[in-house]
């Protein structure tokens, strides 16, 4: 199982704004191109997007399904890779002060993709979600205007240290 989190400097609902909107799905994801809509209206239960995933010469047809969505702090979709088979992928949104603490997790339902599920897949994936979470940021980073919150110029950290008023 694949888990990775990154904080982004923008409001849970700057970043769920993104999520929100498939026809961004392309910026933001790794891999899909040109997104079509399929089914529902999305992020809705059952909505769906068709794209392309382009592997050098090879062309894959697939989709992503929302299978659970709770407006604002989760997204549950089904990416369906064909013969491939298919694979869970949640992203949760946590309050952090007035940032956002995004949390991808994804792991292999059917097909093949679960049988194959190792330790190298498993560190490709966490190289895929490294490059997704990142495009993410910079998405909503870029387009949250007020909703950006950067951390205070004054920040130090969390620890003081005062000579006398500790033990090593």
């Amino acid at each position: 199982m694949a888990i990775r989190h990154r904080l982004i400097q923008a409001t849970p609902d700057a970043v769920w704004d993104v999520l929100a909107d498939g026809d961004l799905y392309v910026e933001w994801v790794v891999g899909p191109s040109e997104v079509t809509p399929r089914a529902g209206q999305w992020p809705q239960v059952g909505a769906t997007i068709a794209y392309e995933v382009r592997l050098g010469p090879l062309r894959l047809n697939n989709e992503s399904v929302v299978r659970r969505c709770v407006p604002g702090s989760e997204l549950e979709l089904e990416a369906k890779a064909g013969r491939l088979g298919t694979a869970r992928i949640a992203v949760e949104l946590r309050p952090w002060g007035e940032q956002c603490l995004v949390i991808v997790d994804e792991h292999p339902l059917r097909g093949p993709g679960g049988l194959l599920h190792n330790v190298g897949v498993e560190a490709l994936i966490q190289v895929r979600h490294r490059a997704m979470l990142a495009r993410l940021a910079k998405l909503c980073e870029s387009t949250a205007g007020e909703r950006c919150r950067p951390d205070p110029s004054d920040a130090t950290g969390s620890v003081e240290y005062r000579p006398g008023t500790g033990r090593a």
